[in-house]
């Protein structure tokens, strides 16, 4: 049987797989434990940094490391391989200083009992969030008092979080209403909420570079679109002006909600990516393009 010729990569490659089989067929039950533990380590390292920007980062790091070293055991490159090699230890250096701040919050969660392992979001606690926000944003708009709500996805907004007042309590209408109360301490800035609770109020949000073309509009619907065109968050605004209700998503806005479109339109954008790709035409008619 003849063997296809691959040229002189061919046998970089043969090189390479040859004792990768090998050390496959010499596995045994040890071997398989400690994979494992690799694994889980990894595995615990991104649950610790879930729910923070710099998530995308470490993946980003990871997928280059793979990378390099594929390159490296495939390629002959010896100044490429140098690097690599002196380029290890600076790394390990700066990587505590990039994660510092996501580090300290990892070592907090874990001495927080049942924080690591914690379960998903209830349908329940998922319904009751949403009517008592749709609650608060009814009474603002009628009172015509301006109110910024974050609601956090999948994408950490703790740096956000961090400019503002930390709070944690559970979502309600009547503490949302009171924050935004004219003149209060935290109504100027947005309140952020992580699942089925307040976690800060008074917080800096990036402003959106490029508004739609439907009018002027204030700092606070700028706010409100510019976190979600750098995050996967939803923001719900009331306008000071006018009273009216919009709601901010992937850098879009829908404007003039009524209590039921506003609890129809959380219902769908709050539940998850997946709820998401059942209803694209929907959304399309919703969230035009810019300059639709």
């Amino acid at each position: 049987m003849l063997t296809p010729s691959f040229g002189g990569g061919g046998h970089r490659l043969t090189a390479v797989l040859d004792p990768l089989w090998g050390a496959l067929g010499n596995l045994d039950l040890v071997s398989v434990l400690d994979i494992l533990l690799v694994a889980a380590i990894f595995y615990l390292i991104l649950r610790l940094f879930q729910g923070t920007q710099a998530i995308q980062l470490l993946r980003g790091i990871i997928v280059l490391a793979l990378i390099i070293g594929v390159l490296s055991s495939l390629l002959n490159l010896l100044a490429f391989k140098w690097l690599i090699r002196n380029g290890i230890s600076a790394l390990l250096v700066a990587i505590p200083v990039i994660f510092q701040p996501e580090l300290r919050r990892a070592l907090e969660r874990i001495g927080r009992t049942g924080t690591l392992l914690g379960r998903s979001r209830r349908d329940e606690a998922t319904e009751k969030v949403i009517e008592e926000i749709v609650d608060a944003a009814e009474a603002l708009s009628e009172r015509h008092h301006g109110a910024l709500i974050v609601l956090e996805r999948s994408t950490g907004l703790q740096d956000y979080i961090d400019t503002g007042s930390p709070m944690d309590a559970m979502v309600n209408s009547e503490l949302i209403q009171t924050i935004f109360f004219p003149n209060t301490p935290l109504h100027d800035g947005a309140v952020i909420v992580r699942g089925e609770r307040i976690v800060s109020a008074r917080s800096v949000l990036p402003l959106a570079e490029h508004m739609p073309a439907y009018g002027h509009v204030g700092t606070r619907h700028r706010a409100a679109l510019g976190i979600t065109e750098q995050t996967d968050a939803i923001s719900i605004v009331v306008s000071e002006e006018t009273g009216i209700i919009s709601v901010a998503h992937n850098g879009r806005m829908i404007r003039r909600l009524g209590r039921n479109r506003l609890s129809n339109v959380l219902h769908t954008f709050y539940q998850g990516p997946e709820i998401q790709r059942a209803f694209p035409k929907w959304m399309e008619r919703i969230f035009p393009r810019r300059g639709d």
